[in-house]
């Protein structure tokens, strides 16, 4: 790749973070310049993927996808192959992003696979009874990011890659938190079947402002779910590289943040989306400073045996 097609490449890769993400995109400024590129580059590949299944631009939004998602999917996987053998001709920028992040990091193709099957749970309208199920999903929509992520960072130990995963899932777990109500409008329901059922209400109820109540209790419940992986990834966090763990720290703050907010909320925040304001990411800038660049006393603590457990990708695949 010529340095000018890489500087055009890394432009997209902005212009796709800035329009999906504006707490990541934050969080993102934070890393050495050479960290930040293929981090970007891989959250372009994630962001071109979620809007193709979705058929949106930028996580906004409808535009035209003639194509039923089920080929779609089969599109991204087929475009996802032929990037990682090295045949990049007339693909989509996404895809050079992710063939150039992969190749310089080592990384496994299933990791890519695990991501792409979250969409296909997606396009099955499945639903989850239990949180356990529901972690699962999470796990490929979100934590194996948070492991493509660390091997960005340099990261190869295992146990640091779990601690990655459970970011994954403390920020999925918020993000469906946050998102119960406009969700439900799209037909898709994310919350425990079984916590909807102790709580008396069918899927159709969560559109319901009168039941802004038991929804909002819901939401509270899938908050406190998260606390424990975001309190694991703290851990984590003392294994990175300190600007790496600048970021992430601050990335953590930012998500965590909505999630108590909404919980603050509680029914007022019925069908609207919360979000930090400039003032708390911030705070969350000089925050993340003093962890990433604090002691780390935190780096041996085990992690809790009761937490759910990812899957372990092949390196050779």
């Amino acid at each position: 790749m010529s340095q000018t097609q890489g500087e055009a490449l890394d432009r997209f890769a902005e212009d796709s973070i800035a329009k999906g993400s504006k707490s990541f995109a934050a969080a993102a400024q934070l890393f050495d310049p050479a960290t930040r590129r293929d981090v970007m580059r891989l959250y372009a590949w994630c962001r071109h993927c979620d809007d193709v299944v979705d058929g949106q631009e930028g996580g906004q939004g409808r535009v035209h996808a003639p194509e039923p998602p089920e080929a779609r999917i089969a599109g991204l996987k087929g475009d996802t192959a032929r990037a990682l053998a090295g045949e990049t001709a007339r693909l989509h920028p996404s895809f050079l992003a992710l063939a150039s992040v992969a190749h310089r990091h080592s990384m496994p193709a299933a990791l890519f696979e695990e991501h792409l099957k979250g969409f296909a749970l997606d396009v099955d309208g499945r639903r989850y009874e239990t949180l356990d199920a529901l972690l699962t999903y999470c796990w490929h929509v979100a934590g194996v990011v948070g492991v493509m992520m660390s091997a960005v960072m340099g990261v190869r130990d295992e146990a640091v890659l779990d601690r990655a995963a459970d970011l994954g899932l403390a920020f999925q777990l918020t993000n469906i938190a946050r998102d119960v109500v406009a969700d439900a409008g799209e037909g898709r329901v994310y919350l425990p079947l079984g916590w909807l059922r102790e709580e008396g209400l069918t899927p159709a109820d969560l559109l319901d402002p009168a039941k802004a109540e038991p929804v909002a209790r819901l939401q509270a419940r899938l908050v406190a779910a998260a606390e424990p992986y975001y309190a694991s990834a703290r851990i984590g966090i003392d294994h990175l590289p300190r600007r790496s763990a600048w970021a992430v720290a601050t990335a953590a703050l930012v998500y965590r943040r909505i999630g108590l907010k909404l919980v603050e909320r509680g029914a007022a925040a019925h069908g609207r989306r919360i979000s930090t304001g400039t003032g708390e990411k911030l705070g969350a800038i000089l925050r993340g400073a003093s962890t990433a660049f604090g002691p780390r006393r935190l780096a041996n603590a085990p992690r809790d045996p009761a937490l759910w457990q990812r899957p372990r990708i092949d390196p050779g695949r």
